[in-house]
């Protein structure tokens, strides 16, 4: 008798641990936040929300951008890092993610360690571009405009350390030029003030800057990749003035370090189904984004790489926010 019981016992154990625990539920259950470390009407803003309407529709969950702009992406990545890793709080970043941590002499999470990546979801090069009124319409003019008025010139930013910030002053260091730097609390009102004439360039992502310069609000110079972009191909890359000039912006997401494995494969692939859709890829190419997707370790190895390769840039600048 007591062998029956105990092999009832062992069979029901047996079943059980194949069914669900009760309460379990599927992921997700409830609205998602997608934080956001920029401002509304950046690059990040943009295509953080393409991305959370994609989600959406996806999940069927509603996915809630959260814009926590300030000290460029700093503050929304603190938020982020503290949050529950339950994958109900997920991080929409971009190359200041792994430029803060050289930037800022105190940051309190660790960028490779305390994240988990999740999907990178574009990459985007920058574009040079310039209120209408700047006499010079090409690299090769700026930079003698540039040496001839040396600390004249003002070139607007979206913070200090923001990939628009280091990528002037990468320009500035290639090209041997002296012009001096403003920096905003994100590319939107940079752009505010760039269209009323504050500031006459500046290098950002193109996805915002695209929008003006195709309305001729702005005068768009030149791109930042290592070659043409599809999308402005009478647009010459600033290293075909200055070899070897390249950078690119990726935009993805993050999770805090111990999110479920589930949650960021159902993220993952939900994404990576999208950005196959022609339409949004139609959508991010107006933009000058292009989709990129994959997985989660290629992401991480891109964000290893970028990481010590904007150490150095970091270096070479002297810049340093306290």
């Amino acid at each position: 008798m007591k062998q029956r019981i105990l092999g009832t016992l062992l069979a029901a154990v047996a079943v059980a641990s194949l069914v669900p625990a009760a309460g379990a539920q599927k992921y997700p259950d409830r609205p998602i936040r997608l934080v956001v470390g920029f401002p509304p009407g950046g690059a990040a803003d943009i295509l953080g929300r393409i991305a959370a309407q994609k989600l959406t529709e996806a999940l069927g969950e509603q996915v809630v951008v959260d814009n926590r702009g300030g000290a460029g992406g700093l503050i929304a990545t603190e938020i982020a890092a503290r949050a529950n890793p339950d994958g109900y709080t997920l991080l929409f970043t971009s190359i200041p993610h792994v430029i803060n941590p050289h930037l800022y002499r105190k940051v309190s999470y660790d960028a490779i360690k305390d994240f988990v990546p999740v999907i990178q979801f574009v990459a985007v090069p920058l574009m040079m571009a310039a209120h209408p009124a700047l006499p010079a319409k090409s690299v090769k003019e700026l930079i003698e405009y540039a040496r001839a008025r040396p600390g004249q010139l003002n070139y607007g930013s979206g913070g200090s350390g923001s990939s628009s910030h280091l990528a002037m002053e990468l320009f500035k260091s290639m090209g041997g030029v002296d012009i001096v730097h403003v920096p905003y609390k994100g590319v939107g009102p940079m752009i505010t003030d760039m269209l009323a004439g504050q500031v006459r360039l500046t290098i950002s992502s193109a996805v915002p800057l695209s929008v003006q310069v195709r309305a001729g609000r702005m005068r768009g110079m030149a791109v930042t990749g290592p070659k043409r972009a599809a999308a402005f191909p009478d647009l010459p890359a600033i290293a075909e003035t200055v070899p070897g000039y390249e950078v690119i912006n990726w935009f993805g997401i993050l999770a805090p370090r111990g999110a479920p494995k589930g949650a960021v494969a159902r993220v993952n692939a939900e994404l990576n189904r999208a950005i196959r859709s022609p339409e949004l890829v139609k959508m991010l190419n107006a933009r000058t984004a292009e989709a990129v997707g994959g997985t989660p370790e290629e992401f991480a190895e891109v964000i290893r790489k970028d990481y010590a390769k904007w150490a150095k840039v970091v270096k070479d600048s002297g810049a340093r926010v306290d």
